[in-house]
């Protein structure tokens, strides 16, 4: 998706129950599939996550998004009522993170690399690599 001069959203996204809307005005990073174990305890599995500078993301509906300080050095938000992971802010704030999840297609990202893999679940078939 590729936004125009007339101020149309690069991206636009939300949470299942569309509770929470979004948009993006501005470049979006590659995904980053994280493997963390922050991650794996609010997807149940893997982070996939694209990014944006926070001056270009426009919360457009908010009734229901709530921010969850995860740890001294992150926040995440998710929806009160339908349970979506939406992002994740590092502090300091230099960036926001999108889970690629709640993005509309077409999207038109890719895959950039597979992060904390030493974290990884103990459920994967060895070996498991970012390949």
């Amino acid at each position: 998706m590729t936004g125009d001069e007339e101020g149309r959203p690069r991206a636009t996204g939300g949470c299942l129950c569309g509770s929470v809307r979004f948009e993006v005005h501005g470049p979006l990073r590659d995904v980053l599939i994280c493997h963390c174990q922050f991650c794996q305890r609010m997807h149940t599995h893997v982070g996939a996550y694209a990014a944006c500078a926070v001056s270009d993301l426009k919360i457009t509906s908010a009734r229901t998004l709530r921010w969850y300080r995860s740890s001294p050095g992150a926040r995440r938000a998710f929806c009160r009522a339908c349970g979506s992971a939406l992002f994740w802010e590092p502090t300091p704030l230099t960036h926001i993170s999108i889970s690629a999840g709640s993005l509309n297609r077409p999207t038109g990202l890719k895959v950039k690399e597979h992060i904390f893999l030493a974290q990884k679940g103990d459920y994967y078939p060895a070996p498991c690599s970012a390949g």
